[in-house]
Order: structure tokens, then C-alpha cells, then sequence
């Protein structure tokens, strides 16, 4: 009773303060801590207009510079309904200047490298961005950097070679260096057969997700893995066994997926009979309420 009549007492005096008082401030919900703030330490994106506390969404940003490879740094909700983006100018505030001019670097070395009317001069000490001229064919052209005036073909990135043919469709692929860690016959650095961005792949099993583009593919054979659930690549053909897991680790992985696709099933069987049940019921207030705004709507009777 002392307890409830000190905070009734607060409120009172709360409600009755001057305007030259303080008044207590609403608390918000960080969507990615689930904890309550003051509105102070929240931040709010100006794309979508989602609000997170200040010290998550720093993480979160930094996190997207080291590992996003200059991809947009999309808003951390994964139910935005408006997929807001963050600026460069809010970026700037999240992050360290190192960490904002890495990103700005990979940033413009993933809009060079996707863009097919500009590309990097071949030479190592130039580092200027050329630009390619479009066209409709897709025969090699040549390119003139106009820094240090080096002409080099627009394909393989070596010297222009107007008399012969470069392998233009094999995969620029490192390979590995002598004494290197990565024990594999292929190289430990190859490209996403979808958007290209390069991979880098130390240790860990073979099914590898692209932080790009979110594609799925086997390392070795670059074959798509989006729908293959179970991991049944790995069973047969030259990527048998390759997986990089034990066989006992996969029957577990796929006991799991068995597992939870069992479970929806059942929670599909036990909710329809109860769907079925209460759809008139759901039917009945969806009548009432369009009615109901029928005669809201309604113009009034004439005296």
C-alpha cells in the first residue's frame, strides 16, 4: 500500500508540475535488443522511418561495413514495409572514419565492378576507373586509361591484342599460393556464379551462401543449393562426400528439416478443424463491420 500510494503521489505531482518541470519521457522498444529507451537514444532512419536505440544500430552498421563488401546497408527490421536504405550522411554517424572510408572503397569497387561501361585500369600503381564504351556486341573492345595511357582489352584486362582471341567466358579464378592453408585441389578464392562478387573461403564446409546476393551454391562445382534442403548434392556425382561435415552431422541436419516440417504439418492439421469452426463466426464481424460503415457513409434522411 506505501509503494502504490508513492507512485500515485508521483503521478500526481507529475500531472501537476510546472511548465519549467521535466516530465517523465515515453520509453520506446529498440526493435533489435527489445529493451525500452528514452527517445534520446534511439535513431531514427530517414527512408522508412523504423527507430532503433543509437548503440544496436551502430553495431549493426559496422558490422555491414566489415562484411557487406559495399553492398546498400539495408534497414536492420526484417519486416520493413518500405526495405528502407540508410544514406551515406547517417552511415557517417554510425561508424569511425576508417570504417567509413572502407565502405565508401568497396562501395565504389562493387558500382565499378557491376557497372559494364566502367572497369578498373589493369595497371597496379594507377587505380583509375576507365570507361567502356557500350555496345551491342559482346566482342572484346579496346580501352585507354587516361591517366597512364595504357590500352588494354576490355575482357581479360591485359594489353590490347586487336589479333587474336582472349578467353573471354573462362572465370578469373587466384589460385592458391605454395604453403598456403587451404589444402583443396581448387583455389580458395573464386566468384558467385551469380552477381560475380569474389569469395574468399578458408575453412568450413562446401555449401556456400553469397553475402551479396544470398545465393546458395556448392564451392567446388558452383552448382545452385537454393532449394536443396536435405544437401542431397553431396550424396553422388564429383561432389560426393565433399560436404566437409561428417556423415552423422548431415543425418542430424536433415532429421532437423524432417522435424520441422513435420511439426508445421501438424500445426496445419490441429488449426484447420478450429479455422473451420470459427470462419462464420470471423464471417459474421466482417459483415457487422462493413454495416456498419455502410451507415456511417449514408447520407441522412430528408425532413
Amino acid at each position: 500500500m506505501a509503494s502504490a500510494a508513492k507512485i500515485l503521489h508521483h503521478t500526481m505531482m507529475t500531472g501537476n508540475s510546472s511548465h519549467g518541470e521535466l516530465a517523465l519521457e515515453p520509453l520506446i522498444m529498440c526493435k533489435l535488443c527489445l529493451c525500452e529507451h528514452p527517445l534520446n537514444m534511439m535513431t531514427t532512419l530517414r527512408d522508412c522511418s523504423c527507430i532503433f536505440c543509437t548503440v544496436c544500430l551502430k553495431q549493426y552498421v559496422q558490422l555491414s561495413v566489415r562484411e557487406g563488401f559495399g553492398s546498400p546497408i539495408t534497414c536492420p527490421d526484417m519486416v520493413c514495409p518500405k526495405r528502407g536504405l540508410l544514406q551515406e550522411a547517417e552511415i557517417a554517424c554510425l561508424v569511425t572514419i576508417d570504417q567509413l572510408h572502407l565502405y565508401q572503397r568497396l562501395k565504389l569497387e562493387r558500382e565499378v565492378h557491376l557497372d559494364p561501361c566502367r572497369t578498373w585500369c589493369p595497371t597496379a600503381d594507377c587505380q583509375t576507373v576507365c570507361l567502356v564504351e557500350d555496345t551491342d556486341s559482346d566482342m572484346p573492345i579496346s580501352v585507354e586509361c587516361r591517366v597512364c595511357l595504357m590500352k588494354f582489352c576490355s575482357v581479360c584486362k591485359k594489353s590490347w591484342h586487336p589479333e587474336h582471341l582472349c578467353q573471354e567466358n573462362e572465370p578469373e579464378v587466384v589460385q592458391p599460393e605454395k604453403g598456403s592453408a587451404c589444402t583443396d585441389v581448387d583455389a580458395c578464392i573464386k566468384q558467385c556464379p551469380v552477381c560475380h562478387i569474389y569469395i574468399e573461403r578458408n575453412e568450413g564446409c562446401a555449401q556456400m551462401m553469397c553475402k551479396n546476393c544470398k545465393h546458395t551454391f556448392c564451392w567446388y562445382c558452383l552448382q545452385n543449393l537454393d532449394n536443396d534442403i536435405f544437401l542431397r548434392h553431396y550424396d553422388k556425382g564429383p561432389c560426393r562426400n565433399k560436404l566437409g561435415h561428417s556423415r552423422a552431422s548431415v543425418m542430424w541436419n536433415r532429421t532437423q528439416v524432417v522435424g520441422i516440417l513435420v511439426g508445421l504439418g501438424i500445426i496445419a492439421i490441429v488449426t484447420s478443424p478450429l479455422l473451420l469452426l470459427a470462419s462464420p463466426c470471423i464471417i459474421c464481424c466482417v459483415c457487422k463491420s462493413c454495416k456498419g460503415k455502410k451507415k456511417k457513409h449514408s447520407p441522412a434522411p430528408s425532413a
